[in-house]
């Protein structure tokens, strides 16, 4: 590979690492091509991956901020670059190494943070973005009814009970007159 397009290589994964949300590290080894393009399916529309030559991706990685993967590059590794929901691409990735053993998730950086493959594989048990938003939704409208219902009642108690006190004092009147 000539110098110049080491650089274009390094400058063109140096963006994919500074434009994603998160970046997981894999290795392939014994895959077919059929398998792999099986693979960039699985994951999603949001999710690129991508093979590249370790010492450039270690470069582009470093060069990006992102240098908690330095000891992930070791013998041959692809990269996943999410650009969306990083739960998805990790049930993807979850889903296809349990179908194809030799995809081994190596470990990577969500949103700057360091992630192991356990971490990974436990952000793959998560439910996709859009239901949790939706669950959140949920929760807030439903301590807004509670808070409604709650002041909407505070007139009714009270009118509750000034008439309960008006008809208390209504029968003991006449009984404190005859006195």
């Amino acid at each position: 590979m000539a110098r110049a397009e080491k650089a274009t290589a390094v400058a063109e994964l140096k963006d994919r690492f500074e434009s994603s949300n998160a970046a997981v590290l894999t290795e392939y080894r014994g895959l077919t091509v059929a398998q792999l393009k099986e693979l960039r399916v699985s994951l999603g529309e949001h999710a690129k991956f991508a093979v590249a030559k370790n010492t450039l991706s270690k470069i582009a990685a470093n060069q990006a901020g992102v240098d908690s993967l330095d000891d992930l590059f070791q013998g041959p590794t692809a990269i996943a670059f999410v650009s969306g929901d990083v739960v998805e691409a990790a049930k993807g990735l979850r889903e296809f190494a349990k179908a194809n053993p030799l995809l081994i998730i190596k470990g990577g950086v969500v949103d700057g943070k360091s992630m192991t493959p356990d971490q990974i594989n436990t952000l793959a048990d998560l439910e996709p973005r859009e239901v949790l938003l939706a669950k959140l939704a949920g929760a807030l409208k439903a301590k807004q009814s509670q808070a409604a219902a709650t002041l909407n009642a505070l007139p009714t108690q009270m009118a509750r009970l000034v008439e309960a006190l008006r008809a208390k004092r209504d029968e003991a009147g006449p009984a404190d007159a005859a006195e």
